[in-house]
This record gives structure tokens, sequence and C-alpha cells, in this order.
């Protein structure tokens, strides 16, 4: 699935700009942040800064006023447009979920009691603070009772239902081949740093040695025997986990990451783990064929668990369920947590209030259920129907690029535009809602809570089996600011909370919502062509419908791209990886490109207006930039450079526009700019 901003949906962080922490806290956003002061025609001109030359700059010529005023919230590791709008959205899910949990109920029955009771049972804090680390016992006991390999797989496979970890990563997805049908997926895992390269780089040396003193840290609070020495044996064994481990870029290949495999075949192949136990634990005893994705890294996990001494897995399984429990326990489990994923991992000075925290946990338990109020109230008919206009648009603007492509043959042309044509586009909220009539939620357990939820939630997919795949789920709410495309449905899902200034303004001039939310659109289109999506029939389904021919013509585009970002060198030595980046950085080139086609398909023609000295075409071009106008504090860039699919926030301006030839001719970009490319050097795709 590829976004248009980062992984983590409830407060993206689309890229890595690398900019300095504030010397002190920065207090919370002000209600009206002067970077958001807008012209009435859409943009905020303040912002700008004009003694940068665009030609060397678009990013800071755009956005450079405003990034050298921006101040990071003592809560945030980056601040932007996305962070202000998941901020935004936080402040409406606060006010739903303050009304429901005004007068909570101990046992709630309807939906509206629900949500209630899981947010008061969050900002319960006497309860949570008498209980300590009472709620912890069973689950922690469970480990403890760990005594062979047996009770290890079984515990493993139980994961499914709690706090408890596993080495893999399991799903229940559409099948990559047949995405009419759902298969069991299973993928490498069992580290808690943020990446491989954590475990064996130098740059992140610090980061290893203070994450052995958080694992003996979280032990120590649970009374955990030896502590100190069985946190170093807890690394060493995530260290060989890690090496194992494939790299992210490899992970991004769909052919490379689909290997069906009988589940005898899976003992056979991956001795050492008792498989069975484990999907029968996981309640998939009858599970017969599974899809591995790093399928070498498996075996090798298992291989490396079934070689590990039980004293260091027991101690493996009790750090991470501390660690994954720790934001439903009481305040020194908290504190530890933030102390290391907060500041040390990412730099964040101050952790996030309670409210906020207890806003995205009921709404990672009941998402959708808080989504359907959220656009009831948020996303009027109106907005969605001009948003349908836009997509319209946009898909119009694609089919014509398709059509004149002059580097594709005529057979893989067809099949492109026939897979343009089922390309389905869903906007604001879902067609239908779940259903948590089934979920149980107490107003004073809120560790309860949670665990419960996460075995409603896996008991949801593992009742998909055996049932057509219902192409009207999502995989985001409608509360979340992000978008992103689904390859095996052959769709765009952009929801409400996203198509809000500056992305999408109906009262902007048009140029710039062509610019913004246009490019956006245009980026999660282009998803579906580019070196991912383009592997996907018009069907969904993983196979190859390009001419061999055409294949190559497309790498030698798509590496001219992605030699492009990996000169870029955010930190020294420290590069953007063009490989991993490179659907993302397609997209964007692709997005922005027909942004400005269907804007000039919106002209019919007609002269573009002069606006404050700006053409139509300039318009459209800082309508983009201005979405990527973002801050990230280093330790959180230095993260993403290694974990995120897409290029720092001036990489996704520069970078796409002087491949445009439209860009050149509308800022008067000439040999000598920083930014200029001779036509033959520019990487012209879509």
């Amino acid at each position: 699935m590829a976004g248009v901003a980062g992984a983590q949906t409830a407060s993206p962080t689309a890229a890595v700009t690398t900019a300095p922490a504030a010397a002190t806290p920065a207090p919370a956003p002000a209600a009206v942040d002067p970077s958001d002061t807008f012209t009435p025609w859409g943009f905020n001109l303040a912002g700008r800064d004009t003694s940068a030359k665009p030609g060397d700059s678009f990013f800071d010529y755009a956005n450079g006023t405003a990034i050298k005023e921006m101040v990071i919230p003592s809560d945030h590791t980056s601040w932007g447009a996305f962070n202000k709008l998941a901020e935004l959205s936080r402040t409406r899910v606060q006010d739903i979920l303050k009304q429901v949990s005004a007068n909570p109920v101990q046992n709630p029955v309807t939906i509206e009691q629900k949500l209630g009771a899981y947010y008061a049972s969050f900002m319960d804090e006497k309860t949570i603070e008498a209980r300590g680390m009472q709620p912890l016992a069973p689950d922690l006991d469970a480990v403890k009772a760990v005594t062979d390999r047996t009770a290890f797989a079984a515990l493993l496979g139980d994961a499914q239902h709690n706090y408890q970890t596993s080495l893999f990563g399991l799903s229940i997805q559409p099948d990559a081949k047949d995405p009419t049908r759902y298969s069991v997926g299973l993928a490498q895992g069992g580290t808690g740093l943020p990446d491989r390269d954590y475990y064996s780089k130098p740059e992140f040396a610090a980061k290893k040695t203070a994450y052995q003193a958080y694992v003996a840290q979280m032990l120590k609070l649970v009374n955990w025997p030896d502590a100190d020495q069985a946190a170093p044996a807890v690394v060493a064994f995530e260290t060989k986990l890690a090496q194992a481990h494939w790299a992210r870029a490899d992970e991004r290949d769909p052919d490379k990451t689909y290997n069906p495999t009988k589940l005898a075949d899976l003992v056979k192949q991956a001795p050492g783990f008792d498989w069975r136990t484990y999907f029968a634990k996981a309640d998939l005893p009858h599970a017969d064929t599974i899809v591995l994705a790093e399928k070498s890294a498996i075996a090798a996990e298992a291989k490396i668990a079934g070689a590990t001494d039980l004293v260091t897995l027991r101690a493996w399984l009790a750090f991470h369920l501390v660690d994954d429990a720790a934001d439903n326990l009481s305040s020194p489990f908290v504190n530890a947590s933030f102390e290391f994923h907060g500041k040390m991992l990412s730099g964040q000075p101050e952790i996030e209030v309670r409210w906020k925290r207890a806003v995205a946990a009921t709404s990672g338990a009941m998402g959708m259920a808080i989504g359907k109020v959220y656009a009831a109230r948020y996303f009027p008919p109106e907005e969605k129907a001009a948003m349908e206009t836009l997509t319209g648009e946009l898909k119009a603007a694609f089919r014509i690029r398709l059509q004149h492509n002059a580097w594709m043959s005529d057979a893989t042309k067809k099949a492109a535009i026939r897979k343009l044509d089922n390309h389905l586009i869903q906007i604001g909220y879902p067609n239908k809602w779940r259903d948590y009539s089934g979920l149980e939620v107490h107003a004073d357990d809120l560790y309860g809570n949670a665990k419960r939820s996460v075995a409603f939630e896996w008991a949801y997919w593992v009742g998909h089996q055996g049932h057509v795949v219902d192409r009207d789920e999502w995989d985001m709410t409608p509360q979340t600011v992000n978008a992103y495309n689904n390859p095996p449905f052959d769709e765009v899902v952009f929801p409400a909370a996203i198509l809000q200034p500056p992305f999408f303004n109906k009262d902007a001039d048009p140029a710039i919502n062509y610019g913004a939310i246009g490019g956006v659109i245009g980026h999660e289109m282009t998803h579906s062509f580019d070196d991912e999506g383009r592997k996907f029939d018009e069907k969904g389904r993983l196979h190859d419908w390009w001419t061999k021919e055409d294949a190559k013509r497309f790498q030698v585009r798509a590496d001219r791209l992605g030699a492009q970002y990996s000169a870029l060198e955010p930190f020294p030595g420290a590069h953007v990886n063009g490989k991993l980046t490179m659907g993302e950085n397609i997209a964007d080139l692709g997005g922005l490109t027909l942004g400005l086609d269907a804007y000039h398909a919106f002209l019919n023609g007609k002269p573009a207006p002069v606006i404050d000295g700006l053409t139509g075409d300039q318009r459209v071009f800082l309508g983009w930039a201005q979405v990527w106008r973002q801050k990230v504090r280093p330790d959180r860039a230095r993260m993403l450079l290694v974990t995120d699919p897409h290029s720092p926030p001036s990489a996704r301006v520069n970078m796409p526009m002087h491949n445009i030839d439209g860009w050149y001719k509308a800022w008067n970009v000439k040999p000598g700019d920083k930014l200029y490319l001779a036509p033959k050097d520019r990487a012209q795709i879509w």
C-alpha cells in the first residue's frame, strides 16, 4: 500500500528535512499558525523567501521564510501541513469522545457507550496508577511458563490476541495473484529498533547502546531476574535477527515477496521452530499455504531462535511484552517508553498530553466508529462532489498521457489504459462501516480494553478466510490525514481529513488546487504505474503484463530518476536511498505532471489570470510546494532516511520540478541555475 505521506497515518511525517531542534521546548501550536495565513487565492505569500532563486532551490523560494520561522512543538518530531491537519483532526475527535464519555457506562452496549468507556479508561489516571504493573501479571506469567520450544511457538502464535510479541508478522490479506480471495501472509520481524541498520551502522551505535539500557530498565520495572545480564543477550539475539533481515528496498518488490509455501514445506525449509503449534495458537489450525514475504529471512529467524537458549528467549518475550503494553500502564512504564522511543530515537522533547494519547488509543481500537461520526460532521456532500470532479479530471489527464506515451508499445499501452479505466477512486469515507458490537469494553480497564481490541481485530481478519474479498474495506479511517493506493484493488483512497487547506480549498484559485490536491491525486494514481504498482494488472493481479522491451525502457527512466535522488546528502555521508524511495519519487513526478496537465485542460485554451504577479503555471507549482512546507527534528530525520520510502520535503519539491519542462518555462530557469537539467537528462516517465 503506497501513501502520499509516511507510514504513520496518525501523524504523518512525509519526509526528512534536517532542522535543529529548538533550544528550549516549544509551546503547543497556537490556534492560528502565521504560516497558515493564506491569500484569498490560497497561498501563503509571506512564507516565501524571495531572495532565493527558484532555479537554485524552489523549496527555499516557496517555503524558506516559513521554514526559518517555524517552531516544532515540543510534543512533535516534525511540523508542517500534515501535522497541522492531524492536530485539527485529533481535536475534532476529542470533541466527539468527550461528548460520549461525559457519563461513562461501566459495561457499555452501544457503540457510543463503548467509545466513551474506552476514552474514559485511558483518562482515568488514578485507577491506572493505583494498579501499577498488576495488569501485566497474567501475561508475564505466561512468558515465565515458556519452558520448551513448543511453548515458545505457542506464545508467539497467541501474540495475535494480546501484547505478546512475535518473530514474525502474521496477516490475512488479499492474495496478490488472486485478489478475489484472502491468503495468510508471513513476514520477518522480531526486532525492536527501527531498522536493521540500527544494529550494525556506526552512526546508530549510540542508539543501540541506549536500547540495551532501555531493555534492562523495562525488565527491572517488572522485577525480571538478572536484568542487566539479560539485556545484552536480548540485543545480541535481535542483532542476529537483523542481520538476516532483508533491506527495505528489496521488500518493495512484489515479485520477490510473493512466495506461496505449503505448511509442510515451511516446516522442512525453516526448521528450529514449531510452525504447526504457532499457526494453531494463532487461530489458523488449517492453514495450508502461507505466502512468505522475506523467505530467506523467515527461515533464518527460525534457525536463530532454535539455536538461542530459552533464558534469553524468555527475557526477549518479557521485554517486548512490557514495551508493547507500556502506554496502557502506570507512569513509570509510560515515561520510560517515551524517554527511549520519543526522546532518544526521535528527539522529541516532551510527551504528548494525555488526552492526545487517549484519542490515538481509542482511534486505534474503534477507528471506523469514530470515522462515521467524523465524516458526518466535517465532510459535507459538496466537498465530496468537488473532489469527485477533480479526480475525474486527473484521470482524464492521465489517460491522455498514456495515449501519447512515446516509449511504450501499443500492446502495453492498451493494457495500461485498460487498467486506468478500471481504476476506482474512493473519497471521504467508505461505503459501509465496521461493526464493533462484539468488542467488550469496560470504563475502568484500560489494559484489558487494549488487549481485547487486539484480539477483536485479529478475529475480524481471521473471519475473512473463505469469503470473497470485500473491496469496500478501507485501510485508513476518514479522520486520517493521508491517502493511499491499493494495488490488489486497483484503487486510490482519499480520507476526509486530508481534503482541507492547504491540500484542498474549494474557495482557492483553481491553479493552487490543481498543484496541491491535484498533485496528490495524480501521485496516488501514478502509484499504480510506479516500479511496484505497474506489476499489478487492471484486476489487481500480480503478473507481468508488459513486453520485455517496455519493461527495460521503463527501468532506464526509473534508474535515471533514482540516481538523482541517491545523489542527495541530507547529512554528511548519509544519502537518500533512491531505490527505497523510487515508488514515491515516481509518484511525485507523475502527480505534479498530471496536476499541471489537468489545470491546462481546465483552462481549455483560455489565458490564465495573473494574480499577485504570478501566472497560472507558477501558482500550480507553488500549490505543490506549499504542501511540503515541513520541518523535522534531526534524530527523526536520520531515522526516516533509512525507514521511510518518501524523500525529504525539499526533495519532494525540487526534484520533480526540475524534471518537468513546464517548470523551466514558468520560472525562466536557465543553464547555470543549480537545479537546471539539460533536456536529455530529465527523467520523463508518465
